[in-house]
């Protein structure tokens, strides 16, 4: 399970605290939740297999939010952007990576390949208007993450 740390740096303190800064305190406006990123079986990029690998995002708000132009991202630089789409109040969208039609619940990459590696990698959300980074998730090994 992976759990946000926040460096230690006051006091001379070289170490990882457990507890977070006011700044990080705030839960994020859009979140991830989970991230599933070894998809099952073999990686031969079928679409089935493609579609096995999503990230889940949640809305934290009250408010809807319209996430065109918002940008998914891992730390390589492959980038899903976000079309006309609005988030609903506490409601989730999960994006798979291949290929499909999108709906209110789930949105697709249209990759043709994966995008999270097995092995470790970094997932961020990042807001349309300004390109500013509203959450981000990381793992190492396993099969799927979750991002609280």
């Amino acid at each position: 399970m992976l759990t946000r740390l926040v460096p230690a740096a006051a006091a001379g303190v070289v170490a990882t605290a457990l507890v977070a800064s006011p700044a990080q305190a705030a839960t994020p406006a859009v979140m991830f939740t989970k991230v599933y990123y070894d998809s099952p079986g073999s990686d031969r990029g079928g679409n089935t297999s493609l579609n096995g690998e999503y990230v889940v995002v949640k809305n934290t708000t009250r408010k809807a939010i319209q996430m065109e132009q918002w940008v998914l991202r891992d730390k390589n630089g492959f980038k899903y952007r976000f079309p006309r789409f609005t988030l609903k109040p506490g409601k989730q969208v999960t994006v798979r990576s291949g290929q499909g039609k999108d709906s209110s619940t789930t949105l697709f990459w249209q990759r043709k390949w994966y995008v999270w590696n097995n092995t470790g990698d970094t997932a961020g959300i990042y807001r349309g208007s300004d390109l500013k980074r509203i959450d981000v998730c990381s793992w190492s090994r396993g099969v799927w993450t979750n991002c609280k």
